[in-house]
């Protein structure tokens, strides 16, 4: 008598066919995770500088000495909280000393947290 079912080796094969579907669905759903995340930090970037041009327009000139103060600013908030690049490191921000030239830098170090290298996610890379 023949039992119906499937063999060992058919479950082998199945099982490795739909690891490798999954293995594929993963590393595209990684890629779009990492495309938002720098999307976001673009966006966070464009905003810091934003509401850094504004504080100096409205202070005389002068650049805040750290991005904290456009939270805690007296004359009013430019920004409701002071958040954290998309992979929780703070935006590093270096002051300059004419506001006419935007001579101040706003930037996220990126997915390795990093100043300096190629991730970095700066205001030349907002307008690419």
């Amino acid at each position: 008598m023949k039992e119906s079912g499937f063999t060992l080796v058919e479950l082998i094969l199945v099982t490795v066919i739909i690891g490798i579907l999954a293995g594929a669905v993963v590393m595209n759903y990684g890629g779009f995770v990492q495309d938002a995340k720098i999307g976001r930090a673009k966006q966070d970037v464009a905003n810091l500088i934003s509401a850094v041009q504004t504080y100096a327009v409205e202070h005389n000139d002068q650049y805040p000495k750290a991005l904290e103060d456009l939270v805690t600013d007296a004359k009013r908030k430019y920004l409701r909280e002071l958040k954290k690049d998309p992979w929780g490191n703070a935006y590093v921000y270096k002051a300059g000393t004419n506001p006419k030239k935007m001579d101040f830098e706003i930037f996220s170090a990126g997915i390795d947290g990093a100043p300096g290298t190629a991730d970095d996610v700066t205001e030349s890379s907002v307008h690419e």
